[in-house]
């Protein structure tokens, strides 16, 4: 069986290095906003070309203190697509604040910035764009409407470590970015995880404030804040794993690339990309109308498949309130999108198997 993703091989090739870097969090005997989380989040936004990165307990806390962070008040609408997993909406319902829905575009998977400005409202304060299944959002039109209506611009960031768009990395795209590290990310720990990459100096301050109980002093709390840090055998974790995101990141583009070349079956509907490094393939999304019966076909024949993710934001039984709006191209991608595997320890025969299976499907 070719598993969707294998993440005890994923690890087990810095089996070494994460057992010393374990090793020495446990013999440090500090585990919490310790060395190592300074290591990381300065080698993260080092990364990611910021001034800062904060490291919190996953990506939905990301994008939720980042939020808070800006103080936007009960009603304030924040635009973001509708084919998102549900956490980037989550996050901005926790706030109060509104979520305001736009169809992506069926290319690419990503919010389609044409239709944006038409959504934007006296109410609104940012734009979440999502960097979904790992390709980065073509930013120019969107930092033009930012712009002209000043607002942020929020980058959810949870699948696409390393992205590139006009020579900057997700992370560095927008005011403020939100990371997820959860063990199946491009940059995954061993448990859950997420930081924050921004440049302002402002924002940064209060959040390393509110991801601490709201407080730069210990028993000294400016806000109400929450318990969302990145503890440091996660940190010391990732202090491994980054060195080794650009090569996991090329391998993930040289299949890609492989399955784009090689797939020839016009039942199957390939992603498509504009820029190669623009995509760092956190997941291959291909569509097919007859989903089931195309995952049946791959399961019987020895391939896992996955799907992300099979209901929208606007069907699901926690907004009932929007389970009458009808987003068509979102509701197309959710009934008929399957990922194949593209984890970097794939071997070529593997590859061609995958590639041989879908070619023979009828």
């Amino acid at each position: 069986m070719i598993k969707f993703l294998d993440l005890y091989k994923i690890n087990e090739r810095f089996r070494k290095e994460i057992d010393e870097a374990v090793k020495r969090v446990l013999d440090g005997g500090w585990y919490v906003l310790g060395k190592e989380n300074d290591v990381f989040c300065g080698s993260f936004a080092k990364y990611c070309g910021t001034k800062y990165a904060i490291g919190v307990a996953n990506g939905m806390d990301a994008l939720n203190l980042i939020i808070k962070g800006y103080g936007w008040s009960a009603g304030d609408e924040i635009i973001v697509p509708a084919n998102t997993y549900i956490a980037s909406i989550l996050a901005i319902s926790e706030n109060g604040c509104v979520p305001v829905l736009v169809e992506p575009d069926l290319s690419t998977y990503n919010i389609n910035p044409d239709l944006i400005e038409e959504k934007i409202t006296s109410r609104t304060r940012a734009i979440m764009v999502v960097h979904l299944y790992g390709q980065a959002v073509q930013m120019e039109r969107i930092w033009q409407l930012a712009q002209k209506y000043s607002l942020k611009i929020i980058e959810d960031a949870a699948q696409a470590h390393g992205a590139m768009y006009g020579g900057r990395i997700a992370g560095n795209l927008g005011d403020a970015a939100g990371f997820s590290f959860y063990p199946g990310k491009n940059l995954g720990c061993l448990g859950d995880g997420g930081a924050i990459t921004t440049n302002d100096d402002e924002l940064s301050r209060k959040i390393k404030a509110l991801h601490n109980y709201g407080s730069h002093v210990k028993y000294q709390n400016l806000y109400k804040g929450f318990n969302s840090r990145l503890d440091e055998i996660q940190a010391a974790i990732l202090n491994v794993k980054l060195r080794h995101l650009n090569s996991d990141n090329r391998r993930r583009q040289e299949i890609a690339k492989y399955y784009l070349e090689n797939i020839k079956n016009e039942s199957v509907t390939q992603p498509q990309i504009y820029n190669e490094i623009a995509h760092v393939w956190h997941l291959f999304v291909v569509r097919v109308r007859e989903r089931e019966k195309f995952r049946n076909y791959m399961m019987k024949s020895g391939v896992e498949t996955m799907i992300h993710y099979p209901v929208p934001p606007h069907k699901q039984p926690a907004y009932a309130e929007w389970n009458h709006l009808s987003f068509p191209i979102t509701e197309k991608i959710h009934d008929e999108v399957v990922s194949l595997p593209i984890s970097p320890i794939l071997m070529q025969s593997e590859i061609d198997k995958i590639v041989e299976l879908v070619n023979g499907y009828r």
